[in-house]
Formats: structure tokens, sequence, C-alpha cells
């Protein structure tokens, strides 16, 4: 059995540039992955079927049949390749759906990752970047799950290196989900500027107000962590998860106590950057 992290995406800066006459949006973004987030595991199978099964705390939130991202990602796969075995997989989903940190993008990129391995493909063989692009715009990003800026669509990425490992951050989230495409319809066409990742601190997420218009709930979860005071604090992606950055782990893990002791009801976790 082999398995794989599908490392929690952040976007730690989000700026929209312009809406494109093909519903798409020009984005500039600095990708961020956690070290935690969904699990995935499989096992091969000669047969060719490809057979997933879901736990922990937000499987019920998702279907395990051919609308799922880790079957698309494994028959894509199977097509590019031409290879005839298969796998069963286990997705222990930790992560909330719809929530701004590229869930199902970092399981379908898990995915990939795994099955080259499992299936003994020569990533090196195949266009792994082009089949990661055809399953959503986060998933090539996810591939690599390192820091990359990433401008157009999310599909030119470019390594960066801003010494960003091991820095403490919490993630927040009120479970409420935000779905992705009415948070982009709400973006009100306003071009705010570029972003430069070596300043990403002081950038911004430009559908942070489309998102709130949405799940009023966003505003407080980030007053909340703010109160924190931590270096830096963000809505990620199109919602609803926060971040906050922190100097060290113990202010990290003080803010988070306090967090779920005043809001149990939300979604709290603790973890670092890659």
């Amino acid at each position: 059995m082999l398995t794989e992290t599908a490392h929690a995406k952040l976007n730690l800066a989000l700026h929209v540039r312009a809406r494109r006459a093909d519903g798409y949006h020009e984005l500039e973004s600095l990708f961020a992955f956690c070290v935690d987030g969904d699990g995935l595991s499989g096992t091969l199978r000669e047969d060719g079927g490809i057979v997933l099964r879901i736990e922990g705390p937000f499987a019920d939130d998702l279907r395990a049949d051919e609308t799922n991202l880790v079957v698309r990602a494994a028959q894509a796969l199977q097509a590019a390749t031409g290879s005839h075995l298969g796998a069963d997989l286990v997705l222990d989903k930790r992560l909330p759906i719809a929530s701004g940190i590229g869930g199902g993008s970092a399981d379908a990129a898990a995915a990939l990752r795994m099955l080259v391995r499992l299936w003994n493909i020569r990533p090196m063989d195949i266009d792994f970047p082009g089949i990661a692009a055809t399953l959503g715009a986060d998933v090539p990003a996810c591939l690599g799950s390192q820091t990359v800026f990433g401008a157009g669509v999310g599909d030119r990425l470019e390594a960066i290196d801003l010494d960003l490992a091991d820095t403490p951050v919490l993630l927040v989230n009120p479970l409420i989900a935000c779905p992705t495409g009415p948070v982009f319809a709400g973006w009100d066409g306003i071009d705010r500027g570029a972003l430069d990742p070596l300043t990403w601190p002081r950038g911004r997420n430009d559908l942070a107000a489309s998102a709130m218009a949405l799940v009023p709930q966003i505003e407080e979860v980030l007053a909340v962590l703010r109160a924190q005071l931590p270096a830096v604090a963000r809505m990620s992606g199109s919602g609803a998860t926060c971040f906050a950055i922190f100097a060290t782990e113990a202010e990290r893990d003080a803010a988070a106590d306090r967090i779920i002791a005043d809001h149990p009801d939300w979604w709290v976790m603790t973890s670092a950057l890659r």
C-alpha cells in the first residue's frame, strides 16, 4: 500500500486582474502549502478498476464515484498512459469541502503522484502537468505542493523561494461552504494592481468582499484571527477558510486554543508551511 498527503493549499495573496471573454479570470497568486491535509492510500488492482472509499470527518460531503476528482485523476492517468492497471483507493477527508484551500485539487494531485508510483510510470514519459491541468486550475500548483507564483488562470507557474518552510500557520473555517463560481461572479471587476510575490504580506485577496457577501461569517473569522495579533491574516482562495501566520508555534497554538474555546462550531487546524 502506498500513501500520499493531499497538502492544504493557501493563497497567501490573490489578485484578480481581469475577467476574460471565456468566463475565466486573469489571476496573480502566491500559492503555499501546509504540511497537513487530506490523506490518500492505494493498493494495486490488476483488473484496471478504480474503486474509491471515503472516510474521515468530511466523508459524508463527497461522493465516491466518477464525479470525484480522485477517480477522475486516476482515469485521466490511465487514458494518458494506456495503463490497464487499477487501484483500490481510500481518501481520508480531513479538509472541509468548498473551503478555498484546494481540497479537491490537492486530492487529485495526490492521486496522480501516488499512482505513477503504484503503476511504475515515469513522470518524464508523460505530460504530467498537462494531465493535472485538465482536472482543474489549481491542480498543477498542487502537483508539486511547493511555494509558487501563479499567473493567468493558474497555468503559468514560477517556483519562488521565500524561505517559508516551517512557518507556523493556523487555518479556521466557519463550516459554511463557499462555492467558487458565485464568488468569482461577484468580483467587482476593479483591477487593484499587480502582486509582487516578494512583498506578499502587503498583498490582498480580491475575492474577499465577494465571498463575505455570500458568507458573512468570513468577516467574523478574520476579525477573530486578527485579534490574535498574527503577522498576517487573510482569506484563502474563494473562501471560506482564513489563515493566520505566526512567528512561533507557541503563539499559533495559544491562538488556536482560544478560538476553539470561543467558537467550538468552527473548524480549526494548526499546521506549518512546507
